[in-house]
């Protein structure tokens, strides 16, 4: 049965009251969102709605820790052979599917399959995988066609990956969305009832077989100590922050940032600022203009902003904002400071003494930005400024952002344009390595160490090579990172067990009130 088809059933059928309101048992969680999923089925929904609420009852083979490093979930452990070709992973043993059915190679197998034919990512592997097969009953053996360092990492991304469903259940599914009645997984909670424009009610899953080891990140011992979860649309911000004051609601996510200082300072509610931020980007055209091949005079228009008073104006809180020159977060395991000394000097005079040397000649430089997102162009006002009094001549141009999305396209339309980026759990998928990104950067120097950074499967090497790489950035400059953007969410001061529940998608197991 299609989704919109079930949907369409539920409604006919009548909703039951939403289970909302102070005196609800605290068997429950109350979660108000800003709207629907189109569909919890992780394996081709990328949807950060979606997302929230079915990795409590989906799993994949991996997860990640605090510092986004993989673990095993429903993998029990990998060796990969001494060629890099041959990567062997074993499944824990005694893991059940919401129906009672035991999790097989054969699930394992069939979930795999659709994800890389059909999945949001799975041909990002799957390009380089010659064959998958199960080699034993709790046993997968996945042959590349070449190393491939980030597989692990693409494991781990539950978010339009590889979730692991029964294989009856994907017997005939294609790239739509498998229906409610197919949630079926391996998590601390399972899929109960949809009730649209009301709840999404998950409840414990009794049968649950937690990972060992302590927390961490999502890695980790996994209780589920609510009965219930529901999950809440609530379009309008004020009644998601007053359903929190007032107890109607246990958590509330994306509230604005001009709210933050009065919420954190609120008794009756909890700030919690997202562990994995959000980071604007200034790509350049490396194909036309002004900007092409002249890495000296981009060094040039990077030495004349500073970072911290763009920040200040477009964000606001300090809180929710870093001037952090890494492409990753502190704590993340990619973190590197190679390359970040040059992320925000500030310094007009050698500006304009680079750009001099560069050969520049005041020729307009053509800088998009889109009203869409206030903060790029905030932060876009800021810069024009500070170029302005280097002796720069940008040409400010200012579009919605679906024209943006297509003049960047277009390589004699810009120069520069603002846009941001999301968490990525490997490098190598940030756009500026997407070699046909706008801004299409493929120097021979980024060839080569990109091909050495995917052929790697060593975590320590391939670390030391995105130092490089983030280095051969800042020297190149075909992107200027802006900074870190943090979004936040509020709870319950009753909430307990929150901590490890913020690093990119909140999540409720381990959690209690």
């Amino acid at each position: 049965m299609k989704l919109k088809t079930w949907l369409k059933s539920a409604v006919m059928a009548g909703a039951l009251l939403a289970c909302t309101g102070s005196a609800m048992a605290d068997g429950m969680l109350r979660y108000a969102t800003v709207g629907e999923p189109p569909s919890l089925d992780q394996q081709v929904i990328t949807s950060d709605l979606a997302t929230t609420i079915a990795h409590h009852m989906f799993e994949g083979l991996y997860t990640f820790n605090s510092s986004n490093a993989p673990v095993p979930l429903l993998a029990a452990g990998d060796e990969t052979s001494a060629d890099g070709k041959t990567i062997t992973i074993k499944l824990r043993e005694g893991v059940s599917f919401h129906n009672g059915e035991p999790m097989t190679s054969a699930d394992v197998l069939a979930s795999l399959k659709r994800w890389g034919e059909f999945g949001s990512r799975g041909a990002l592997l799957f390009d380089n995988v010659e064959s998958i097969e199960a080699t034993g009953d709790h046993e997968i053996t996945i042959k590349l066609k070449a190393p491939f360092g980030p597989w692990k990492n693409l494991m781990a991304f539950i978010n339009g990956g590889p979730a692991i469903y029964p294989a009856s259940v994907l017997a005939g599914a294609g790239k739509e969305p498998i229906a409610p009645e197919s949630y079926i997984g391996t998590g601390p909670y399972k899929f109960s009832k949809w009730e649209p424009n009301r709840y999404v009610e998950l409840v414990r899953y009794d049968g649950y077989v937690s990972p060992e080891g302590e927390p961490d990140g999502y890695g980790g011992k996994r209780v589920a100590e609510f009965d219930t979860l529901h999950f809440i649309p609530v379009a309008d911000v004020g009644t998601r922050v007053a359903g929190v004051r007032a107890g109607d609601y246990d958590y509330a996510e994306s509230i604005p940032g001009d709210l933050f200082a009065d919420l954190d300072a609120d008794a009756s509610v909890k700030t919690i600022v997202n562990g994995s931020p959000l980071f604007g980007l200034v790509f350049m055209n490396s194909k036309e203009g002004p900007l092409k091949d002249n890495f000296a005079l981009r060094r040039a228009i990077q030495t004349a902003i500073d970072k911290v008073p763009a920040l200040q104006v477009s964000i606001g809180p300090d809180q929710l904002w870093r001037a952090n020159g890494s492409f990753m977060p502190k704590g993340n395991v990619w973190y590197t400071e190679a390359g970040a000394e040059n992320f925000s000097k500030g310094d007009a005079e050698a500006a304009k003494a680079m750009a001099k040397e560069a050969g520049y000649n005041g020729e307009p430089i053509k800088f998009m930005v889109s009203t869409n997102y206030p903060f790029h162009y905030d932060s876009a006002i800021v810069y024009t400024k500070q170029l302005a009094q280097a002796g720069f001549n940008i040409d400010l141009q200012v579009y919605d952002w679906a024209t943006l999305i297509d003049k960047r396209g277009k390589a004699d339309q810009w120069d520069m344009f603002f846009t941001h980026h999301g968490f990525v759990p490997d490098p190598i998928l940030i756009s500026v390595m997407n070699d046909s990104y706008p801004g299409w950067w493929a120097t021979p120097e980024k060839a080569a160490l990109k091909a050495k950074f995917t052929a790697s499967s060593d975590p320590a090497e391939r670390e030391k090579i995105w130092a490089e790489i983030q280095a051969l950035i800042y020297e190149q400059v075909p992107t200027m990172k802006t900074g870190d953007v943090y979004t936040y969410n509020i709870a319950s001061p009753k909430l307990k067990g929150l901590a490890d529940a913020t690093l990119i998608w909140p999540a409720f197991w381990n959690v209690s009130k």
